[in-house]
C-alpha cells in the first residue's frame, strides 16, 4: 500500500497544492471591496486623463485651423486676391475654336 506513496513526486504535488492556495486567496483578496474601491479608483483616474488629453487635441485641432486660415490669408494677398484658373482647359477651347475655323 505504501509503495504507491513512494511513486508520488513530492515536490510537484507541494507546488500544485501552494499554486492552488495561493490562487484562491488571490480570487479573495481580488474581490474584496478594498481592490473594488482601488479599480474604481483607477478607472477614475484614466478616465479624468483621457478628458485631459481630448482637451489638449482640441485646443491643438483649433490652432492647425486658425495656422491654415492664416496661410491661406497670406497666400491670396500675396497673389492680389485673383484666383488661378485651369489654363489647361482654356489652352484645349482655344484649339478646339481653331479647329472649328
Amino acid at each position: 500500500m505504501f509503495k504507491c506513496l513512494n511513486c508520488i513526486d513530492w515536490k510537484k504535488t507541494a507546488i500544485f497544492a501552494g499554486g492552488v492556495l495561493f490562487g484562491t486567496a488571490g480570487v479573495k483578496v481580488l474581490g474584496s471591496s478594498d481592490a473594488k474601491k482601488f479599480y474604481v479608483n483607477c478607472l477614475a483616474a484614466g478616465l479624468r486623463a483621457k478628458e485631459c488629453v481630448m482637451t489638449t487635441a482640441t485646443n491643438i485641432q483649433e490652432n492647425a485651423e486658425d495656422i491654415l486660415a492664416e496661410a491661406e490669408e497670406i497666400n491670396r494677398q500675396r497673389t492680389g486676391g485673383e484666383e488661378f484658373a485651369d489654363e489647361s482647359q482654356e489652352g484645349a477651347q482655344d484649339e478646339a475654336a481653331a479647329v472649328q475655323a
